[in-house]
């Protein structure tokens, strides 16, 4: 059995820029968060394509990435 689970539009969605980021045009990602996806974007060109993650892989790759 396929089942197609619907993911919102990028422009529907809620995207949030890093804590980190400036407004001096720095290298920055926006994150929309849901419960099957978690999506990723460059904040210069969000028109560009969309990375989409699992929520679990998001939590891995956050906590490895405030390792270091």
């Amino acid at each position: 059995m396929n089942v197609e689970k619907s993911v919102p539009d990028v422009a529907e969605q809620t995207w949030f820029k890093s804590s980190y980021s400036s407004g001096e045009g720095g290298q920055c990602l926006e994150v929309a968060t849901g419960a099957e996806t978690v999506r990723v974007r460059d904040t210069k060109d969000p028109a560009r394509a969309v990375l989409d993650v699992t929520p679990p892989a998001w939590t891995a790759f956050v906590r490895f990435a405030g390792r270091g």
